[in-house]
């Protein structure tokens, strides 16, 4: 199989970039009323879906926060992921950014300019995985340290390079989320950081990889007026490991992302044989 870009003189000829974020909201409004004069600088349109419980109050407001701002409330959140980048396609930009929205708003938050130029490197790939650098990856506990190094052994290992792909941000060229959305299910939502690249790379797109400090640790920001700062990360790392649950999650999570990226290839592979 390889890609197709017969259609390629109807897309943009400027390079624009769509947002797709899935949002479960944690207290984080106020920051993003705050940010969102920079996010409207690199984003023509912007994509956000929510839980199916999220409250109709905050449904409204960020309808009326802007035009270019489309709220997309699903009805099983596993689809998060699909159904914001599926909606962001709607726009017609050269380009999309997936990114899950509590890490968007820490990066552009903490690291305004690195963000900027990751976007100028996103609008010049099919593909673009980003990943934490080692200091950023640091920053999580280790429970999230120790099964992700799993499933990103694993992804890599198919994919045939070592990255990075459970930093909840990637990039597409409009042909390739367009190949996405009608190749790939929803559903399965943290299992698409394996299953979206993978299933790219068997059908002969482009994957670069490049690694950036502002997808550090996003948990302890919930709920806080500004995102926390490395002594709140360190402490409340150490407070998540000291909870089982949270390692039987996150074994959970590793094992999802295993799956999905072993089942693409074999769905892939039934297609080649086709």
């Amino acid at each position: 199989m390889v890609k197709i870009r017969s259609n390629e003189d109807c897309l943009p000829k400027v390079s624009s970039i769509a947002l797709a974020s899935a949002w479960y909201p944690r207290g984080e409004l106020s920051r993003f009323l705050r940010l969102l004069p920079i996010l409207d600088e690199l984003y023509v349109f912007m994509a956000i879906s929510l839980p199916p419980e999220a409250e109709q109050s905050l449904v409204a407001e960020l309808e009326e926060i802007s035009e270019n701002i489309s709220v997309v409330p699903t009805l099983d959140w596993s689809w998060g992921r699909y159904v914001a980048l599926q909606w962001a396609l709607e726009s017609s930009t050269s380009h999309v950014h997936y990114v899950d929205f509590d890490r968007l708003l820490r990066w552009v938050e903490t690291r305004p300019d690195e963000w900027r130029q990751t976007m100028d490197v996103l609008v010049q790939n099919d593909c673009l995985i980003m990943g934490r650098t080692e200091s950023a990856y640091q920053t999580h506990p280790q429970a999230l340290l120790r099964t992700e190094a799993i499933s990103n052994m694993v992804t890599s290992y198919l994919l045939g390079k070592e990255m990075d792909f459970s930093a909840g941000s990637k990039g597409f060229y409009h042909l390739a989320a367009e190949y996405l959305i009608s190749n790939c299910t929803p559903g399965h939502a943290l299992g698409t950081d394996a299953a979206w690249p993978l299933a790219l790379h068997r059908a002969g797109f482009e994957i670069e990889y490049i690694e950036v400090n502002g997808l550090d640790w996003e948990i302890p920001d919930q709920h806080q007026s500004q995102a926390a700062d490395l002594k709140r990360q360190q402490r409340q790392a150490r407070e998540y490991d000291d909870d089982p649950a949270h390692w039987a999650q996150r074994v959970e999570v590793a094992l999802e992302i295993v799956q999905e990226g072993l089942t693409t290839i074999q769905l892939t592979n039934k297609d080649r044989k086709k």
